[in-house]
């Protein structure tokens, strides 16, 4: 019996300690503080791959933000900066010609290799990556390694 209750006392501080860092990780509010998360990649070193990509999809919510940042409406800024997809029946973000990949995001700055709407970026754009380390920066990183050059940028 005084080992069942040595167990049962041991589980209860395990659970109390369990708690106590799920409350500490909670605000005054009662809604939990991000976890905070270790990124292993910097996108200072990188020339805006995820720019590159020829699908960002936006959300109706992601308009109305770019409009706001734009001082537009609702509908001119669909038009001006997204394009449809009948195919997949989404919203696009338009792209431009650029020098080191084919297409990138109109958004991108080209010299600076940057978003220019940083503070008014898309869903998809503000979640990726959405874990701590970046595909494309590994990539990157292993492709400078091996061609033994800070400033190589991998096409392919």
């Amino acid at each position: 019996m005084l080992i069942e209750t040595d167990r049962t006392a041991a589980r209860v501080k395990v659970i109390h300690c369990a708690l106590s860092i799920s409350l500490a990780r909670m605000n005054k509010n009662g809604k939990a503080f991000p976890i905070p998360v270790r990124t292993n990649y910097s996108c200072s070193k990188c020339p805006a791959y995820c720019c590159s990509y020829p699908e960002i999809e936006v959300t109706s919510r992601d308009i109305e933000r770019l409009a706001k940042h734009f001082a537009l409406s609702y509908r001119d800024a669909e038009e001006r900066f997204t394009k449809y997809d009948a195919k997949e029946k989404v919203r696009l973000l338009r792209h431009r010609q650029d020098r080191v990949f084919a297409t990138v995001c109109m958004f991108l700055d080209q010299k600076k290799r940057r978003c220019t709407v940083y503070e008014a970026r898309p869903g998809v754009c503000r979640d990726y990556p959405d874990s701590p380390r970046c595909g494309y920066y590994e990539f990157l990183k292993f492709e400078r390694a091996h061609q033994d050059d800070p400033k190589f940028i991998a096409l392919t």
